[in-house]
C-alpha cells in the first residue's frame, strides 16, 4: 500500500477542511448528517494531491455503510486520466455522503513502483484493462453493502472507460445509473497533442520535466483518438445499452474534449446536459467540471430524479471552478 507520512496527511486534511469551510455556494438538498465541508473548487483537489493516490476523499470508502431505502445504490466515483481517487473527488465525495449516499472511490491504472509523483498518476493502462479493475471494485462494493446494483459517477477517462465496462464486461446488470462529467466516448481531436498531456499532468502534480516520460507510458492516451479501436468498438451499435440510465454532463469550454459534443450519448435512456444551457455564468473547463456547483446539482438530480431540485446559476471560472 502506498503511504505518506502521517504529519503530511494531517496537514493537508486541515487545509482541505479550511478550503471547504470557506467556500460557497452550497448545493440544495444536503443532509444534516453527515456534514462534511464541500469545496466547490479544483484547488481542493490540488491541495489533496500530496496525500497520495490511495487516500479516499472525505465521506468515501466507509465499508460499514449500508444504503438507505431512499438511495439503495452505492455510488462509485471513477477518476480521470492522470488523476487518482484522492485528487479528483474532493468535491463529490463529501457532497454525495452529505446527501445520504454510500460513496466509494478507488485508483486504477497507476504504477506504485514508480517514484513520486509518477506513482500518483492513474488511468495510464489500456481502458479495457481498467474496465476489468472497475468490475472487480464493483463486485467488492456490492458484497460489502448488500446492494444489487451501483451507480457510477465518472470524470474524463472515468466518464469514458466505464461505458466499456457496462457494454462489454457485464456491467449492464450491475449498474443502475452512469453519470459522466466531461466524457470522451467518441474520442477527442486533441487526444495525442503534447500540450494536452502537459496540462493534465501539471494539473495533477507532475512537473514538466516528467510529462514526456508519462506520455511514453500512457497506453490509454491513443485510445482517445476518434479512430481508435476502442472508440470504434464503443460506438458500434450505440454506446448506451438497455437497463442503464445514462447522463452526460458537458461544458462548451472543454479544451481537452474537442469537440465537447464527443460526450453526447444517444438513446431513449440517455440524457445529455451542457452546463451553459442552464447557466451562462458557468465558464467551467474540463478540470473545473469536477468541482462545478452547477454540474454538482445535475449529478444529484441524475442519481435521484424524483428528488430533483433546480440547478443553481453561479459564476464558475476555468480550472478553479467557484471562488
Amino acid at each position: 500500500m502506498h503511504t505518506r507520512p502521517a504529519a503530511i496527511r494531517a496537514c493537508f486534511v486541515a487545509l482541505l477542511a479550511a478550503v471547504g469551510l470557506g467556500l460557497g455556494p452550497g448545493v440544495a438538498g444536503a443532509a444534516s448528517t453527515p456534514d462534511y465541508p464541500v469545496p466547490y473548487t479544483f484547488a481542493a483537489d490540488i491541495l489533496a494531491a500530496p496525500l497520495g493516490p490511495d487516500t479516499p476523499p472525505p465521506g468515501a470508502n466507509d465499508w460499514s455503510c449500508r444504503p438507505s431505502g431512499q438511495h439503495p445504490d452505492p455510488v462509485i466515483l471513477v477518476h480521470g486520466l492522470f488523476a487518482n481517487e484522492t485528487d479528483n473527488w474532493q468535491t463529490f465525495g463529501p457532497l454525495l455522503a452529505d446527501n445520504g449516499y454510500c460513496v466509494f472511490t478507488f485508483t486504477y491504472g497507476n504504477d506504485l513502483s514508480s517514484q513520486a509523483p509518477l506513482d500518483d498518476i492513474g488511468g495510464l493502462v489500456p481502458m479495457q484493462q481498467s474496465a476489468q479493475v472497475l468490475g472487480g471494485f464493483v463486485e467488492r462494493v456490492l458484497a460489502a453493502t448488500g446492494a444489487s446494483k451501483v451507480d457510477i459517477v465518472g470524470h474524463s477517462e472515468g466518464a469514458t472507460m466505464p461505458y466499456w465496462y457496462i457494454k462489454f464486461d457485464g456491467g449492464a446488470t450491475k449498474v443502475a445509473r452512469m453519470v459522466g462529467l466531461a466524457p470522451v466516448v467518441h474520442g477527442t481531436a486533441d487526444a495525442l497533442v503534447p500540450s494536452v498531456l502537459e496540462e493534465l499532468a501539471g494539473a495533477f502534480g507532475a512537473p514538466p520535466s516528467q510529462v514526456a516520460a508519462v506520455a511514453q507510458v500512457c497506453e490509454s492516451c491513443a485510445e482517445f483518438a476518434p479512430r481508435s479501436s476502442f472508440v470504434h468498438a464503443l460506438d458500434a451499435g450505440g454506446v448506451a445499452v438497455p437497463g442503464v440510465e445514462y447522463t452526460q454532463i458537458m461544458t462548451r469550454y472543454d479544451e481537452l474534449v474537442v469537440p465537447y459534443t464527443s460526450g453526447v450519448v444517444r438513446g431513449p435512456n440517455s440524457t445529455n446536459i451542457v452546463v451553459q444551457d442552464q447557466c451562462p455564468l458557468d465558464f467551467a473547463d474540463h478540470l473545473a467540471l469536477a468541482a462545478d456547483p452547477v454540474a454538482a446539482q445535475d449529478v444529484l438530480n441524475a442519481l435521484d430524479p424524483p428528488a430533483a431540485r433546480p440547478v443553481p446559476c453561479v459564476p464558475v471560472v476555468p480550472v478553479v471552478a467557484s471562488t
